[in-house]
């Protein structure tokens, strides 16, 4: 029963943190806009990086922002045991598809001929 509680609680703690951070976000943006005549455009931008970045550290406490950490921290392992192809094959696989692509084009426009050729033919 406690452990429902609290689930809910954190889920509501979590709804909270993440409507502050979209205001945050928000409030960041509106600041922008609305200081628009008076306040030179360095301070503007400011004042939307400012909300940015307190948006999204608020949101980072949240349960949705530990498993978003948790899943960069597994990709960055993840990236470091891609083997990663040296220049040469990267070199050699590229002209490989862009033979491929004309071989393909040449194809294709035979075809295409051919079967205007043909309805000509037969239509005309």
């Amino acid at each position: 029963m406690s452990a429902q509680t609290e689930t809910s609680q954190s889920g509501v703690l979590d709804t909270i943190k993440l409507l502050l951070a979209a205001v945050a976000l928000v409030g960041g943006l509106y600041a922008y806009y609305y200081y628009e005549p008076s306040i030179a455009q360095a301070l503007r931008v400011l004042m939307v990086l400012g909300g940015t970045i307190a948006g999204i550290g608020i949101a980072m406490t949240s349960v949705q922002g530990h498993r978003l950490w948790h899943f960069i921290q597994g990709s960055r392992v993840e990236i470091r045991k891609v083997i990663w192809p040296t220049k040469q094959e990267t070199t050699q696989t590229a002209i490989a598809v862009f033979v491929f692509t004309l071989v393909m084009m040449l194809f294709f426009w035979m075809l295409d001929s051919g079967l205007l050729w043909l309805t000509q033919k037969l239509v005309g």
